[in-house]
């Protein structure tokens, strides 16, 4: 062979080795499985891998910012039920009680739990007011929003015995005399229980809005007041003493939906509109994570919550308690939280109970 022969012999060598190994056809010791590859595996092979991250490993833990009964209580009882009942969860989701300062002691508890992916909390409008009315330093930026589930109501009950039989009767006595009627109830001054009573009372007419004797029982205990009969009128949510109302031992003179609610006994319940009142207070509750809570974590909350409320399970509780449907995803809940945080602003400004500016 001459030498041009040659040389052109091994130029065509090297070109065919390049075109080989520039189309991944080089060669190689092939597996089994690799002799006949299926169509678009080799594109597969050179995609990275999604990482997925195995959420929930262990228990959870669900905490309610309040002693057993309560409105946070039950709330977040009933959603660890319906996940455990639908499958949607399947992990244990046991429910701590971390009572007092009407959900401020909870929040600073939350701090410590920064970046935690277990610890989901119940929360309603005191997570803004205590903060507003300086009882906390905390509020819901120093929490992971994650949805907003239900909207309970305020309610306004008395003693089967009392001397009261309508909201109407209560507001004309604190007109004439602000300290006539004693206003208990389970938040803190300036936070819920107080706050919604306080709208009502000023859509009324009441005027001396701050001269209202309203006594806190931030133990819980409120409840055990009015049926000893140490406060003229509790001031509460409607879920809260809903079995109170059944069994006839509270009377509920009103709630402050705009429309009547519920089934059975809480559909007897009048609204203040009814009542000539022009006023309503939405009692929303919605779940909470740790500060900086790990996006699996928020992403997985966030596809869960959102299919147990569309679940039968979770419509019919919400049925029974009164509830109206709330839902509103991360993104919403978040900028609805920042948009009341401004209203609940001019409310406790309204009445000089505003400590954050």
């Amino acid at each position: 062979m001459s030498l041009r022969k040659k040389l052109w012999s091994s130029v065509m060598a090297l070109s065919l080795v390049g075109a080989m190994t520039l189309t991944g056809c080089a060669p190689k010791a092939a597996t089994p499985a690799e002799t006949a590859p299926a169509a678009g595996t080799e594109a597969q092979a050179a995609a990275p891998a999604e990482v997925k991250v195995d959420y929930p490993k262990s228990a959870l833990e669900f905490i309610a910012p309040s002693g057993a009964g309560g409105g946070w209580d039950l709330t977040i009882r009933t959603v660890a039920k319906v996940l455990q009942d639908t499958k949607l969860v399947e992990k244990p989701m046991p429910i701590t009680n971390n009572a007092g300062g009407g959900g401020g002691v909870n929040l600073a508890y939350m701090q410590t739990q920064e970046g935690s992916d277990k610890l989901i909390s119940v929360y309603s409008p005191p997570i803004l007011l205590i903060n507003l009315n300086g009882s906390s330093e905390y509020s819901y930026e120093n929490t992971t929003p994650l949805a907003r589930l239900i909207t309970d109501y305020g309610a306004f009950v008395v003693p089967k015995n009392s001397k009261y039989k309508s909201i109407k009767e209560i507001m004309d006595a604190l007109k004439a005399d602000p300290k006539s009627v004693k206003i208990g109830g389970n938040s803190s001054a300036g936070s819920m229980d107080h706050i919604q009573f306080l709208i009502i009372a000023k859509a009324a007419g009441v005027t001396n809005l701050k001269e209202i004797d309203y006594i806190s029982f931030q133990d819980g205990t409120a409840t055990a007041q009015i049926l000893g009969g140490h406060v003229d009128l509790l001031t509460t949510g409607l879920g809260d003493v809903q079995s109170l109302i059944e069994s006839g031992d509270l009377i509920a003179l009103a709630h402050t939906g705009a429309e009547r609610v519920g089934e059975g006994a809480l559909a007897e319940i009048p609204t203040c509109k009814e009542q000539g009142i022009d006023a309503t207070f939405e009692n929303w509750r919605g779940l909470f994570g740790a500060p900086n809570m790990p996006q699996y974590a928020v992403d997985f909350w966030q596809e869960t919550l959102a299919k147990m409320v569309e679940t039968e399970e979770w419509k019919t509780e919400a049925a029974k308690h009164g509830w109206a449907d709330a839902y509103m995803n991360q993104a919403d809940f978040t900028n609805f939280l920042k948009e009341t945080n401004e209203d609940y602003k001019e409310i406790l400004s309204e009445i000089g109970l505003l400590a954050v500016q």
